[in-house]
């Protein structure tokens, strides 16, 4: 089981619970897009490692009906 909540004007990840196989690998990727302050669309839309739990976030950030525009600025 994995459950996310999500900013509806932001489209941060304000936090995840999870109850599966191998929860602690999929938490950290999550923490670390939380932490960076980043969308889930990054999660959503992202090319995760196969096989492994962590691929599962895009189906569940996928459920997600809002929709967010990202773009990743790097300072010069």
């Amino acid at each position: 089981m994995m459950n996310a909540l999500v900013d509806t004007e932001t489209g941060r990840i304000l936090g995840c619970s999870l109850l599966c196989h191998e929860a602690g690998e999929v938490i950290l990727t999550v923490q670390m897009v939380m932490q960076a302050q980043m969308p889930h669309i990054v999660l959503r839309d992202g090319v995760l490692a196969h096989p492994t739990m962590t691929e599962e976030l895009n189906m569940l950030f996928s459920s997600c009906k809002q929709r967010v525009q990202y773009h990743r600025t790097y300072p010069k």
